[in-house]
């Protein structure tokens, strides 16, 4: 999938983009061949949870859900201004967060910043707003801040790979802290940037401190993009092209949802575990894979009247037996 490669080498030990799939990392994941496993359920299954009441309670729900990793927005996605931090509320989260001993938490940026904007009005609050987060999730001892790659917005596919590793630069220059920085993977839905890995590839390599950033991988957005994981043999090429393309020691963390749109659609439609075009035989292949049980898993499915975080968690746990 995507455009031809390019031959990067990244100033990391034992990592080297090749104009093939053939040269890949020197991962401390190991790729298996085989599938499936059932020895043992995934040992860090979360969701994405409400910061409602107070940021601190958001572990309250994770403990209450039996989560042992979870997401979590740091202040209103919705809109551009939003409040610091309150201190006796954040020292509540990182105390309430070492004692749950759940780990990792996950921040996750806003809907509205576009990192590949070419509009200077929104792109610079867009960095404005990755530096905050950054720096907010070094606050509340968050590990990890995802952020979606946004849209280039007709300027192209070039513009937009410079916008984004050029705010990723400036945003990492501006907070020294120990926080990753991980792109997740689109859709591919028209203007969207890191719809393939060729493209999450190209961005890292505009990156210089490529030691602070990693990958999130969605299982809905990847099918939805053309990325067939409902098989053990397609789950195996995808996760092969990650190897080759960016490095599986970068892949910190699995979006679990299903998907309403069909393979290769890009429509970024997620659907409840099991009932959507990935379906409950293709979510067993994802939760059987021994490389994805080592990584923590975040559900992101729909809150509505039929089912709820509890379904989905339970339903993930019953397709890993």
């Amino acid at each position: 999938m995507g455009r031809p490669i390019l031959q990067i080498k990244f100033d990391e030990p034992h990592c080297i983009i090749a104009p093939a799939l053939s040269i890949g990392c020197d991962s401390s994941l190991s790729m298996s061949d085989s599938f499936p496993s059932s020895e043992l359920i995934p040992t860090k299954i979360g969701a994405h949870l409400s910061i409602a009441g107070s940021i601190d309670r958001a572990v309250d729900r994770a403990i209450e859900k039996n989560c042992e990793t979870f997401q979590i927005f740091t202040r209103n996605p919705r809109g551009w201004k939003f409040k610091a931090l309150d201190e006796e509320e954040t020292e509540h989260f990182v105390r309430k967060l070492q004692m749950s001993k759940i780990d990792p938490a996950f921040s996750h940026m806003p809907y509205l910043p576009n990192l590949a904007s070419h509009d200077k009005a929104i792109y610079r609050k867009s960095v404005e707003t990755l530096v905050a987060e950054l720096e907010r999730a070094g606050k509340l001892s968050i590990r990890f801040v995802v952020t979606h790659l946004g849209s280039h917005m007709g300027a192209g596919m070039e513009v937009g790979f410079k916008q984004i590793a050029d705010a990723c630069n400036k945003a990492l220059s501006a907070v020294q802290n120990d926080v990753q920085l991980l792109l997740e993977n689109t859709a591919g839905t028209k203007n969207s940037m890191g719809g393939t890995f060729e493209d999450i590839r190209r961005i890292i390599s505009g990156i210089d401190q490529r030691s602070r950033v990693g990958i999130c991988f969605d299982t809905c957005h990847g099918f939805a993009a053309g990325y067939d994981v409902r098989t053990p043999e397609g789950l195996k090429t995808t996760l092969g092209q990650i190897d080759a393309l960016i490095g599986l020691d970068r892949l910190k963390v699995v979006h679990l949802n299903d998907s309403k749109g069909k393979l290769g659609s890009h429509m970024d439609r997620h659907e409840h575990i099991g009932l959507g075009q990935i379906g409950n035989k293709g979510f067993r292949v994802i939760l059987h894979n021994e490389l994805i049980r080592e990584l923590p898993l975040i559900l992101e499915t729909p809150i509505d009247n039929s089912h709820n975080d509890e379904w989905n968690l339970r339903k993930v746990r019953q397709l890993s037996k």
